[in-house]
């Protein structure tokens, strides 16, 4: 007897076949790359870190990571401590670089909920460097840094990257030229007091020589991206203001 391939259930049964396959096809192949994929984030996160603390492979206006290769031999060299803040409690933590920043944040707009606060003690050429995560939204999706502080929360160094902002205006977050302006910036004001740093659209300071007025210049064509950078170096860092606290009374 001849098959009949034209029917509405055979369609429906060859869909569903084809979704089972095609799912568990996917399913086998994200199981088996995310070793591969957890392993390139681990060593993104270190050549992040590395760079906002001026361990890097840049030049002349370029902003180069160090190599995948020397990420962790790098990391292990001039990361001396990894620091938990959870509430009024700091503790030592050597995976403090694998806690998901985006999953805190989220979880922090539950009543009750603690959030982690990693942080990177770093040293080089016998200056100690702080180096925090900082995460916020763009134009069109998220975008993230890493701030690199001393001990008076004047920032020594930072990276900034993004998922989708557009290119040739807000993807320019990730330009050095962009993100070698905060160096120097304060994060307190005269008295002490936090203050944050704003991207700034026409301030009068374009070449950036004022490094207490708490601004930097914007990009041109990228309000919007900036206003998330601002938002998320002022809701971010000012978490770890009671730790510099601490480490100036101590």
């Amino acid at each position: 007897m001849e098959k009949r391939t034209d029917k509405n259930s055979y369609t429906i049964l060859f869909a569903i076949g084809m979704v089972i396959v095609v799912g568990s096809l996917l399913a086998f192949a994200a199981s088996s790359l995310k070793p591969n994929i957890d392993e390139n984030e681990r060593l993104e996160k270190q050549q992040n870190i590395l760079y906002a603390m001026g361990v890097n492979d840049n030049e002349g206006t370029s902003a180069n990571f160090v190599s995948t290769d020397k990420a962790p031999k790098l990391f292990k060299k001039y990361i001396k401590k990894q620091l938990v803040i959870h509430g009024e409690k700091t503790a030592e933590d050597t995976l403090a670089y694998l806690i998901d920043v985006k999953k805190e944040k989220t979880l922090a707009k539950e009543a009750g909920y603690n959030r982690r606060l990693p942080l990177f003690v770093g040293e080089k050429e016998g200056k100690t460097f702080y180096i925090a995560p900082i995460r916020g939204k763009g134009l069109w999706d998220a975008i993230w840094g890493y701030v690199a502080l001393d001990k008076d929360m004047v920032v020594q160094g930072a990276y900034f990257d993004h998922k989708g902002e557009t290119p040739g205006l807000g993807a320019n977050i990730k330009q050095r030229f962009f993100m070698d302006d905060f160096i120097g910036e304060h994060l307190l004001d005269a008295s002490g007091n936090f203050k944050g740093i704003t991207v700034a659209k026409g301030n009068a300071d374009p070449k950036n020589n004022d490094k207490t007025d708490n601004e930097v210049d914007a990009i041109a064509g990228a309000t919007i991206t900036g206003d998330g950078v601002t938002a998320m170096i002022k809701s971010d860092l000012k978490l770890y203001v009671p730790y510099f606290n601490n480490l100036k009374n101590n």
